[in-house]
């Protein structure tokens, strides 16, 4: 039935003209179209142009060229090498050709074929309006590998019913494996403009039409109205976050009357498998009203070369239910970045039309983890080893460090490093042949009494990354000193002191170094902290505490460094020494009722808490007042002008075991006073203009709320020019004025300014700049005026609208009707009592014509205005 109505359709609206051939009489008809390319070689591309078009129509059969604008300033006649007949009278045609572009740019290629069908309801007088189809090639030296577009699998055949749900998905995949978006757009006619009138087919609740920007899903949820329809499909792709090409497509929709519902597909979870491994799943379809529904698959998985997927059978019909199997055996080559897009159709028998439904979903093929991860530590190093790789198509690793273990093992679909694991990047090998990494901290040395842990990825050219591997820990020996406490016991210019300990080495390799030992205390000079002097030396090895004394603990801060020594005779070396550990020291920053305390962290082990301690002015005991994770704190709501006193206490830990828990040490007592030194916030400015005085009228408001509201002035600022030099106008000294007013004597341009002054002297930034053009105030001349009239109070002479402002001078001349000049002046007032200036007589009445050339005082310099027009004398 439908079949015969469009062919009697098409026969009414046949028409002689096509485009895209060098010759036709026959109207084409088109239902759908899209233009794809493929990179051969060099700047030379394969182009494959797909139409879709009734096949009734009798201008199939000189289909056979279409031409191809290619955006350089030429075109080409491509050949048809495919035809095919598809269901709903819809002919497949493919047509192919190649093209080499002369540089890099960006190319817009396109076809505009004249004639679609008539009838189109979204599309004024379809008949005469070209169909316009394109894509955008980029071809650029910045873009890494050559670009191959998007391709559409899914035609764009199936039809809808009136009030039921209609379905469609270009099924997109990409060959270069960038990320592909969709967003509706304009059907495109003549010379690729958008069609003057063109609408997307009927919309609002509850008839919605949506378009997903992800999977591609096309929706029509309920088509009110038989008839034909188009729309345009635009298929974006993205590398690295740049779009590097797209493809249009624009296709029919057509609505008819029916009593059938579509079928429904199971909604599939987008899913994740590890290449090497096989996915399967079902796929489940049913029919509401129980008829016949043909299930069906299509995706790049499934036209893949190597190790493609399958689903069995595909298609598979059956009445009421149908379910099929996919399965999918991946292999190294798939892994990738960007997901696999699957499609699933189901299809009814329904009359007239076959109505469908599709679901999408992503298949990410993840590379493997590294397997065996393994960390030894040597010396101040930590060698990691693992496992071959499984995928010898991978690039390399990337190597992460923690410390202290998290138990972390990776999860459905998560690869790499989460973020939130706290592990830190520290090594990338470019070479997936490599199978061990050694860390030395970038040869400064890692650190006793530390728990190291590492977990490696490996990562693919379009920078995929695997799962995680396992993670592996390793402490180096303890066979040095670690220091433990640098803690400062008392606060004084020259008489300061600090609580030196540290943990005796356990792990001495006694062969080498057989003993016995020496201990050898070294401290840094502040004057050049990269500078060492020994303090001290001891050979008893469970000595491990020293008292430093005589310091600036008030000013300076101490490092310190523990040697140890292997003093068997004739053998006398250095066999380590321990890592570097600071003094805390406390700094304080004043600011209006505020102390910001910050203090250094720099010792080896981690340092999970700081308390911080205030003296009470009452009973001069240092009283707890906040904690804080991290190396400062703010102290607020105090009075400015008053000494307020604090120390810190700092409670850490060495992930390894062996050590005291927890390590408690303080830094100096420290003192500040608060000061107001935070200007108020900048005035909000506006500014209106009185015409009638030429006054300009500043007023101004003060945000308080997040500034200080201790204001007592405010500077006023004017510039003449936009961008000038500005210069104090004048200055109020009373909060409560808030409004001022100024009179530049016949002129309002000019720029404005506020500052606000509070009373420890903080000046505010400049408020918003306020300017007034030579616009502000119009010039404006009447059309009529009657001198000499006995009645009249007003209009007896020429002169501009009262107010005006800002004109600094004029040439006016004032013409009759045959041209004669009668008038002139450069008086900005004009007052013309309508003489004649050669005469001295009362002009007659009538029209006379004036040219003024209008010079304001605008910013930045004068602005010349051109007036013409004319003025009636009546007597």
């Amino acid at each position: 039935m439908i079949k015969s109505l469009l062919a009697k359709f098409f026969s009414v609206l046949f028409i002689t003209v096509i485009s895209c051939l060098p010759f036709s009489s026959f109207a084409t008809h088109q239902r759908a179209a899209e233009i794809f390319f493929r990179h051969i070689s060099g700047l030379t591309y394969e182009v494959t142009l797909i139409s879709y078009t009734f096949t009734p129509s009798p201008a199939n059969q000189y289909r056979d060229y279409l031409t191809i604008d290619w955006d350089d300033g030429s075109t080409s006649q491509i050949p048809r090498v495919e035809e095919t007949n598809l269901p709903n009278d819809i002919t497949y045609n493919r047509y192919v050709g190649q093209h080499t572009f002369t540089g890099p740019g960006d190319f817009i290629i396109s076809c505009e074929d004249p004639n679609r069908n008539g009838g189109i309801l979204n599309i004024p007088n379809s008949i005469n309006v070209p169909l316009y189809i394109y894509s955008e090639l980029m071809i650029s030296p910045f873009q890494g590998q050559y670009d191959n577009s998007p391709i559409l699998l899914i035609p764009p055949v199936d039809n809808g019913c009136v009030s039921e749900p209609f379905y469609h998905n270009p099924g997109a995949y990409d060959p270069d494996g960038d990320s592909l978006s969709y967003r509706l757009v304009p059907c495109l006619g003549d010379q690729g403009k958008v069609i003057p009138g063109y609408t997307l087919p009927q919309t609002g609740p509850p008839n919605i039409i949506h378009l997903d920007s992800v999977s591609g899903t096309f929706y029509w949820a309920t088509p009110p109205q038989q008839g034909e329809y188009n729309i345009a499909i635009l298929v974006e792709e993205w590398r690295n976050g740049f779009k590097i090409g797209d493809v249009e497509r624009d296709m029919q929709i057509i609505i008819v009357a029916c009593n059938d519902h579509p079928p429904v597909v199971e909604p599939i979870k987008d899913t994740c498998v590890e290449a090497g491994t096989t996915l399967t799943f079902p796929v489940r379809a049913y029919d509401p009203d129980s008829t016949m529904v043909t299930l069906s698959a299509i995706g790049q998985p499934l036209i893949m070369t190597d190790h493609p997927a399958s689903m069995i059978p595909n298609p598979d019909s059956a009445v009421g239910h149908v379910t099929a199997i996919f399965n999918w055996p991946t292999a190294c080559s798939e892994v990738r970045k960007q997901p696999y897009n699957m499609f699933f159709k189901a299809e009814d028998n329904g009359t007239p039309v076959h109505l469908v439904d599709i679901t999408s979903m992503q298949i990410k093929v993840v590379g493997p983890p590294p397997l065996n991860l393994t960390a030894v530590s040597l010396g101040t190093s930590i060698t990691l080893n693992w496992d071959n790789y499984t995928c010898q198509n991978a690039s390399g690793y990337y190597i992460y460090r923690k410390t202290d273990s998290t138990g972390y093992h990776h999860g459905y679909c998560q690869t790499g490093i989460p973020p939130y694991l706290g592990y830190t990047q520290i090594g990338e090998l470019d070479d997936i042949t490599l199978r061990s990494y050694t860390d030395n901290n970038q040869g400064i040395g890692l650190t006793q009494g530390i728990k190291y842990c590492y977990m490696v990825v490996a990562f693919y050219p379009d920078k995929a990354q695997s799962y995680a591997s396992n993670e592996a820990c390793a402490y180096l020996k303890k066979d040095v000193a670690v220091i433990t406490n640098v803690s400062v016991t008392n606060t004084d210019a020259s008489e300061g002191a600090i609580y030196l300990v540290w943990s005796k080495p356990t792990q001495i390799d006694t062969i080498l170094a057989p003993g016995p030992y020496r201990y050898i205390i070294y401290r840094s000079i502040p004057s050049n902290p990269g500078h060492y002097i020994a303090l001290d030396s001891t050979t008893n090895m469970n000595d491990t505490i020293y008292h430093d004394s005589m310091l600036n603990t008030l000013q300076d801060i101490y490092k310190y460094r523990v040697d140890l020594y292997n003093l068997t005779p004739g053998h006398y070396f250095l066999i380590g020494s321990s890592q570097v550990a600071s003094s805390i020291f406390l700094n304080i920053i004043p600011t209006d009722k505020k102390l910001k305390l910050r203090w250094n962290n720099d010792v080896p082990w981690t340092n999970y808490s700081f308390v911080i301690y205030k003296k009470n002015r009452i009973t001069g005991v240092f009283d707890s007042i906040g904690s804080s994770t991290i190396p400062a704190y703010d102290d607020k709501k105090l009075r400015n002008g008053t000494q307020y006193c604090y120390y810190i206490k700092c409670i850490g830990t060495y992930s390894a075991p062996g050590f005291a828990q927890p390590l408690i040490n303080l830094s100096q007592i420290s003192c500040a006073i608060p000061i107001d030194n935070i200007p108020p916030c900048p005035p909000l400015l506006a500014v209106k203009t009185d015409c009638e005085h030429g006054t300009n009228h500043l007023s101004w408001k003060n945000l308080i709320d997040s500034c200080s509201n201790d204001i007592i002035k405010y500077y006023i600022y004017f510039s003449h020019c936009s961008g000038g030099q500005f210069s104090i106008l004048d200055s109020l000294g009373n909060i409560n004025d808030t409004v001022y007013d100024h009179d530049q004597n016949n002129s309002v341009t000019g720029c404005y300014a506020i500052v606000a002054i509070d009373s420890a002297g903080n000046k505010s930034t400049f408020s918003n700049i306020a300017c007034i053009n030579y616009n502000s105030c119009d010039y404006w001349l009447p059309n009529v005026f009657t001198p000499n009239r006995a009645d009249a109070i007003e209009n007896q002479v020429f002169q501009p609208r009262k107010p005006f402002s800002s004109v600094d001078h004029l040439n006016m001349t004032i013409l009759d009707r045959w041209g004669k000049e009668v008038f002139v002046t450069t008086d900005p007032n004009i007052n013309w009592d309508g003489r004649d200036k050669n005469t001295h007589q009362v002009c007659s009445d009538g029209v006379y014509y004036y040219i003024c050339e209008v010079y304001e005082k605008a910013l930045c310099g004068d602005q010349k205005i051109v007036l013409k027009g004319a003025v009636t004398i009546l007597h």
